[in-house]
């Protein structure tokens, strides 16, 4: 297993990455994390690992430096995550150590907004979308664009959340499924209920990641 500390030079920024990639690896997910979180989130990271572990490849990045981090209006400026995530894929595409590998997103929280906006906008070249706990209500106007097969992943006592995935998935016009996890809240802190998360978002990657 190859694991890289990753500058990714964008147009106007660098941003800071971890990508690991096992050997064999037969495809790559690229997580776009939620508002004030970072490539470090712990919750991410367990994801990660168990999706690697399946011999699928993973890039978490900071979506924003560390100065625009401490403006707290940039952790909610989806047009700008949608910009840095969209860019960070282009990179990833051209790098060798993961060239032709299919690329599938992981959003958390806002980040699954960013991560089905940038999803509608690549199209075919988004294999598969999995939202944890997300707003895709705040991608409203692009999800009829979205063609990646997308899993919305809620927690059953997230009651606010899951309306607002319900919308979203109505608007979704994809290969989707929606799934509420019984007993879990929005950052699925409960015993055992990430673990049913990476669960369901292997199977999913499985079915339309891997090919």
């Amino acid at each position: 297993m190859k694991k890289f500390d990753i500058d990714i030079p964008l147009t106007s920024v660098i941003l800071k990455g971890d990508l690991v990639i096992p050997k064999n690896a037969t495809g790559i997910v690229v997580f776009s994390h939620g508002s004030g979180s970072s490539r470090f989130s712990t919750r991410n990271r367990m994801v990660a690992e168990l999706i690697q572990k399946q011999n699928i490849g993973t890039l978490l990045f900071d979506l924003l430096t560390e100065k625009e981090d401490q403006v707290y209006e940039n952790r909610f400026n989806i047009d700008l995550l949608v910009s840095r995530l969209i860019e960070t894929t282009e990179w990833l595409i051209e790098y060798d150590e993961v060239k032709g590998l299919p690329i599938g997103y992981f959003g958390a929280s806002t980040g699954a907004a960013s991560a089905l906006r940038a999803a509608a906008y690549f199209g075919d070249t988004i294999k598969a979308v999995v939202s944890r706990g997300g707003r895709p209500d705040l991608a409203l106007s692009a999800l009829h664009q979205v063609t990646a097969p997308t899993l919305l992943l809620v927690g059953g006592m997230d009651v606010p959340v899951i309306e607002m995935n319900k919308t979203a998935f109505d608007e979704l016009h994809c290969e989707k499924e929606m799934k509420i996890v019984p007993g879990a809240t929005h950052l699925f802190e409960e015993p055992g209920k990430l673990l049913e998360v990476a669960d369901l978002a292997i199977n999913w990657y499985k079915r339309h990641l891997v090919t």
